[in-house]
């Protein structure tokens, strides 16, 4: 018992986390120690447990994924946090590497995959689905380069693709003023008075 690599599992969805018991079950390398469907309940468990991994779903009941990881990573500094979710938004990605995640996978990914960021993540990697990997690529190109936030970045790919300011509201779940301030701010800090010259200086700049 003493090689094998102590998992805890933080996951409300309850069928996800009896797959994840399953898959884990029949491995030799790993052992499951705790599965919870809030941090708060592993919090009341953790130290006693000392596990090495922890797969962290992001949007839980009460307390986040981010913030249990920052308060993980405060009680057990040397555990590996998987962060394990159906988002590929890079401001969550950021959030979760700042607070001390590991690696980063979706819920999209197959056993297969799974089972190989567990397997990187004790090997000392940092594991990220594709999906994830480019998107991190692509924003930190583009906060290099550019002095737009990421959501301006989001609202000015939405006009190079032709959308319109109804649709990105939509899309991005916020209000069509919101967008407004967004286009306003996206010509103020690109100075220029309409969408097909900051749309021109985005592709120039090879931003979209």
């Amino acid at each position: 018992m003493t090689n094998h690599t102590k998992v805890i599992i933080i996951e409300d969805n309850e069928d996800l986390l009896n797959g994840y018991k399953f898959m884990l079950s029949n491995m030799d390398k790993y052992l499951l120690v705790g599965a919870y469907t809030t941090c708060e309940q592993a919090f009341e468990q953790i130290q006693n447990l000392v596990p090495k991994i922890i797969i962290m779903d992001i949007d839980l009941p009460g307390m986040s994924g981010i913030e249990g990881t920052k308060i993980i990573k405060k009680m057990l500094p040397k555990c590996d946090i998987l962060m394990n979710t159906v988002y590929e938004k890079s401001d969550l990605v950021f959030q979760a590497l700042c607070a001390g995640a590991t690696g980063y996978i979706t819920k999209s990914s197959g056993h297969k995959e799974f089972l190989e960021a567990l397997d990187e993540i004790s090997a000392g990697g940092a594991p990220m689905s594709a999906n994830i990997a480019r998107l991190v690529v692509n924003s930190f190109q583009k906060k290099n380069s550019s002095p737009l936030s990421e959501r301006e970045f989001e609202v000015l790919q939405a006009l190079s693709d032709g959308k319109s300011y109804k649709t990105i509201a939509l899309n991005s779940e916020i209000s069509l003023d919101t967008v407004k301030f967004h286009i306003k701010n996206i010509y103020i800090k690109l100075e220029v008075n309409n969408k097909e010259d900051a749309i021109k200086i985005a592709k120039d700049n090879k931003w979209v």
